[in-house]
């Protein structure tokens, strides 16, 4: 992490300098745990006619109606039914969670996931609805930003760079983001705020400088027009 950045990075910075003794060790591993717990309970459950993830999930109406533990308990639940795809998904976010709290640091890990999970709540409240797809999918990207080169098996045979995965992602959520509504819209960009403020020192400065530089090409090359133009003119 570096020290610069926009005003909750370095609020961010503040706090790990005062409390960054302070966090979850092994957070994805506890939250993989309760993810676990609920898909066997709704297993067990399924033949009664209801889930523990029905009474898990995000909806507004029912928060405000005072169910105010579906605020945070969205998190719990399983993004997979299938027992073979739970396990990969279950495996693949342990490792990503681990390389990025080893990466970052257990305080800035916490961070990060837990301002995804707050983002996600806010976008929840504007669309009435919400998961952890989003909040998932910044942990994938953020994984691919800082190991761009790392290879992940698809199908245990096709060696592919996280990268290229990420780019495919980005790809379609970008098409997500322009066929839905405004509040999907909205949803969307808050809940990849996360990404932004964690990775702004990482990308701004490039971004700054690339249009600086194509600033001055546009300008070097609009003023050999007009010596050139000047030239033909005497």
């Amino acid at each position: 992490m570096t020290k610069r950045g926009i005003f909750l990075l370095k609020w961010l910075h503040r706090l790990n300098y005062k409390y960054g003794r302070h966090y979850i060790t092994n957070l994805m591993l506890y939250i993989i745990i309760a993810q676990t717990a609920v898909y066997i309970s709704n297993y067990f459950f399924a033949s009664r006619g209801f889930t523990v993830s029905d009474y898990l999930y995000f909806d507004r109406s029912l928060i405000l109606a005072g169910q105010i533990w579906r605020i945070v308990t969205f998190i719990f639940i399983p993004p997979q039914t299938n027992a073979i795809f739970m396990f990969f998904f279950m495996y693949l976010y342990y490792m990503i969670g681990q390389a990025l709290e080893r990466t970052w640091g257990g305080f800035y890990f916490n961070a990060y996931y837990f301002l995804g999970v707050i983002l996600s709540i806010a976008g929840g409240f504007i669309t009435g609805f919400s998961n952890i797809t989003y909040l998932n999918l910044s942990l994938f990207l953020a994984f691919a930003i800082l190991f761009p080169n790392q290879q992940f098996l698809i199908f245990f045979i096709i060696p592919v760079k996280v990268k290229y995965l990420a780019i495919i992602d980005v790809v379609f959520l970008a098409i997500a983001f322009v066929f839905t509504d405004w509040s999907g819209k909205a949803a969307i960009l808050v809940s990849l705020l996360n990404l932004v403020i964690f990775f702004w020192d990482e990308f701004f400065p490039k971004l700054r400088d690339r249009w600086r530089f194509r600033k001055i090409r546009s300008s070097w090359k609009n003023n050999n027009r007009i010596t050139y133009l000047d030239g033909e003119d005497n």
